[in-house]
This record gives C-alpha cells, structure tokens and sequence, in this order.
C-alpha cells in the first residue's frame, strides 16, 4: 500500500540580508524567521557569499556566507550558485535541505552583460530514495532577457528531468505580467501552487505584484502561504512563500 508523505518548502528573496532599502542588516532575524517555518527544503535568492565591507562595518555581520549561516544545525545540506561577482564579494542564489543533496549545477542563463543571472539545479533524495530535482530562480528585470532565460531553463530540464519525474522550480520570477505560465508551466507540465493567479509578494509590507513563484510537478498541493506584513516586512523587500505537498510513497 503506498501511503502519501508530506514535504514542506519555502522560496524568500533573502535581498542580501537587509531590510528594504538596505536601512538595517537583518540576516539574524532572517535566520530566526526561517526557522520558524521549518521547510524541509529552501529555494532563497539574492544571497550574499561573501562582502568584505559589510563585514568590515557591522561587527555582528556572520563570519561564514549567508547560506551557511542560515543553515547551520537545522539544513545539513546547502548548494550556492554564485551569479554576480565583484571586487569586494558576490551574491547568487542558494537552496538549503534536511535531505542529501545529491549534485547541483549552476547553469549560467546571462542575456545582458550587467545582469548576471544563474539557475541553481539540484538534485534531492527525498526519504523513499527517488530524486526530487530543485530549481532555484531570479530571472531578470526586463521581459525579453526573462523569455530566454525560461527557454534557457525549459529546454536545460527537457534534458535533465524527463517528464513525469518529480520537479520544483522556485523563486523570484520577476514575472509581473504572468508569462510563466504560458512559456515554462504547461511546457514543463508546471502547476503553480497558489493556482492560475499567482500570489501578491512585493513589497512585502503590502504586495501588489506577483514576482515570486513555487512551481511543482509529480506533487500535489495541501496548502501554499504568502508571508507578509510585519514581522516580514522588516526583513526583506519581498514576501516569503511556502507550501506543503504530498507525494507518494
């Protein structure tokens, strides 16, 4: 008898650990929320590596990069896609999860040379021993560079996640016109948690565009959450989502 099993994730733009409009370092705040939560596996973005000033000019600034911090005694495993670099540091996206990752892959989806962009790809044994392949997003500001950025990714997991194995694609679309859905949800077989609307999730303290996305295929949805408002709002310009599934096993 197959018996369903329940998986909980979260995507949050971590916007390199400070609060909108960078008036105040947060990360230890972000840490403490995202543990509060408890997601078995999380998708972040605009997760800051390593900054050699912010760490010269907070003296509570984490000594280890943001993905370590945040993971530290509760996500064993952590990946980190390094996307934009610079003399002083660099920031990308990471996925953090209770459960092994197998192997991860940064594939380098750029369109235009002062925006660097990646999608990081992992590979997660889940608890029954099949792999569940995780894809972290931040796509780009502009509509054209984001069209190609998701046939950069349909055509990538064509090849690497046939149809009908387990896939969840999250992060922060910048898809505030819905594209998504035509060009990447029904290509790949996608259902987007909260349904055929997206959810609201910038600015945090009252969202009005849907940037942030949890797409999933071969599970299925017992409840999505968008958080936002204090005390979310303090942390980060956009909301954090969540959402429990089920999959068989």
């Amino acid at each position: 008898m197959f018996l369903p099993r329940s998986l909980h994730i979260a995507t949050y733009n971590i916007h390199k650990g400070f609060s909108q409009f960078n008036r105040r370092m947060m990360i230890h705040e972000l840490r403490e929320r995202l543990r509060s939560l408890s997601p078995d596996i999380v998708f972040l973005q605009e997760v800051q590596g390593l900054h050699l000033g912010h760490a010269l000019h907070h003296p509570d600034w984490p000594e280890p990069a943001q993905h370590h911090f945040l993971a530290e005694e509760v996500w064993p495993e952590t990946a980190y896609g390094q996307n934009m670099i610079y003399d002083h540091g660099h920031h990308g996206n990471a996925i953090l999860s209770r459960f092994p990752i197998l192997d991860s892959h940064n594939q380098d989806v750029t369109h235009l040379k002062f925006e660097r962009r990646g999608l990081l790809h992992c590979r997660i044994e889940l608890p029954d021993g099949r792999p569940l392949h995780c894809v972290c997003v931040h796509l780009s500001l502009f509509g054209r560079s984001r069209r190609l950025q998701m046939e950069d990714l349909s055509t990538y997991l064509e090849r690497l996640a046939p149809a009908g194995t387990p896939l969840v694609i999250a992060g922060d679309f910048n898809d505030w016109r819905n594209q998504a859905a035509d060009q990447l949800a029904r290509r790949l077989g996608l259902e987007e948690v909260f349904g055929p609307h997206p959810v609201r999730s910038f600015p945090a303290a009252l969202p009005l565009f849907r940037l942030d996305r949890i797409y999933v295929r071969g599970l299925k949805v017992q409840e999505a959450q968008v958080h936002f408002g204090p005390p979310w709002s303090h942390i980060s310009d956009h909301a954090a989502l969540s959402a429990r599934l089920f999959y068989d096993a």
